[in-house]
């Protein structure tokens, strides 16, 4: 295996005008979550991102035995345990039966002991349409102010209208069709991705989850949520695990979502399963809460990069308002 780029933590550092926007991005995050149950019509509080859980269910991966030698310091076991969530990237839970097709896929990875290794918040689209953090945070707060009717839509129209220039690159067409020909597609045949960048000790990775013989098909006549539980009722889920190294940032950019890694080969380093039968109750108090915080991770499986970086303060907000607004819903286990 070549030599792989070093992490750096300059790769992650947001300027003085990016972190202003951010405090006020994380008020409106705040807003949103304290307001998302009525939203949402919900008994209690929900993310402000991926509201709509549709299973939760536990799993394994299987380490290959011939991963590179370089790796084998990071995989001391040969099999881990696995919680997933299969989610909606809608911020607001829909009721209808047709969901927009984005969709996640967050995997929680642990010891034998149950402690936390590692989150992995991944998504059935491998590219991010902003690169800029000011127009990132822009948005996102825009979005949020609009659901809480604080905002008209002429605010976030004008910034969807930003985001659109860096949307034309070959990358990112190209994956939007192959995006559209599979929008009718089952959840499960889809490959899922990390998008942004993780570390791996000192090396820098993205993730891949390739789904393996799964009929595309599957379960057009039903609900999303229920063809996922009449799927991981009868039949086992396999899917291939695989990761991307960056090696010079020309072909591998940390800090450029938009287009996709070149000249990086995936790497399998294992499989993912989840065996029938193994799905959990979704609406359970417990597994409504569960949080997939990749700043939980250890410290050497940690996200890298300035759009990465935002996840931390995001997801510690967005935790604690749902904490305290469930608390006084006396939503809880």
């Amino acid at each position: 295996m070549p030599n792989p780029l070093k992490y750096n933590k300059n790769y992650d550092k947001l300027t003085d005008e990016e972190r202003a926007l951010f405090e006020i991005n994380k008020k409106s995050i705040s807003d949103f979550v304290e307001q998302s149950a009525s939203l949402s019509d919900v008994n209690y509080a929900t993310r402000n991102a991926h509201a709509k859980t549709y299973a939760v269910a536990n799993g394994k991966l299987i380490i290959n035995k011939d991963i590179p030698t370089e790796l084998q310091e990071f995989f001391d076991k040969d099999i881990y345990d696995l919680t997933i969530r299969l989610s909606n990237a809608h911020l607001k839970i829909s009721k209808s039966k047709k969901d927009i097709p984005a969709y996640g896929f967050a995997v929680k990875i642990k010891d034998e002991h149950g402690n936390l290794i590692a989150n992995y918040p991944l998504v059935n689209f491998p590219l991010f349409p902003i690169n800029s953090v000011c127009t990132f945070l822009k948005l996102f707060t825009s979005v949020n102010q609009f659901y809480i009717k604080k905002w008209s839509s002429f605010s976030l129209i004008t910034q969807i209208a930003k985001v659109i220039p860096s949307t034309f690159t070959s990358s990112f067409i190209k994956n939007i069709v192959r995006f559209f020909n599979k929008r009718n597609d089952f959840i499960l045949s889809f490959d899922f991705y990390s998008v942004g960048v993780y570390r791996l000790g000192d090396y820098m990775i993205k993730i891949k989850v390739s789904p393996k013989s799964v009929d595309k098909k599957f379960g057009r006549k039903k609900k999303v949520k229920d063809a996922i539980e009449y799927y991981l009722t009868m039949t086992d889920f396999i899917a291939d695990v695989h990761v991307q190294f960056c090696y010079d940032l020309e072909n591998q950019p940390i800090n450029k979502l938009n287009v996709e890694w070149k000249n990086s080969p995936y790497i399998k380093i294992g499989q993912l399963k989840i065996e029938n039968g193994n799905i959990l109750d979704p609406a359970s108090c417990e597994n409504e809460l569960l949080s997939f915080n990749p700043y939980e991770n250890k410290i050497f499986f940690q996200p890298v990069g300035k759009i990465q970086k935002l996840r931390e303060e995001a997801y510690k907000v967005s935790l604690k308002t749902r904490d305290k607004i469930n608390k006084l819903l006396k939503y809880n286990t």
